[in-house]
């Protein structure tokens, strides 16, 4: 059996989630594979499952979910990667700027 804690951490690396996340900035995650369109979630791509990625919910496709990041210059979302599998949905930025995300 394995068992899971309820919240884990994650750092952001890159820009593609600017100017909501920057590159540095920790988040508390809340695991849980019930996203809404908006949500800003932690995922991985069916096409690349070793990698983890911090984007924001656009919509359910193919029981998983359709992903893009908030930096529209940088297109490393679901437009080159497909449908992802949600994993978390990011609580709050706790380092270096605490607080909630929109």
């Amino acid at each position: 059996m394995s068992w899971q804690l309820p919240l884990f951490a994650v750092q952001v690396h890159g820009p593609s989630m600017a100017p909501t996340l920057r590159t540095g900035d920790a988040l508390l995650v809340r695991r849980s594979t019930r996203a809404r369109p908006g949500d800003v979630v932690v995922a991985r791509f069916r096409t690349r499952p070793d990698l983890l990625v911090v984007k924001r919910a656009l919509h359910e496709q193919d029981g998983g979910w359709w992903l893009r990041g908030d930096n529209e210059f940088v297109t490393d979302d679901s437009r080159a990667f497909g449908v992802a599998d949600v994993i978390g949905l990011v609580a709050f930025r706790y380092w270096p700027r605490p607080g909630r995300l929109s």
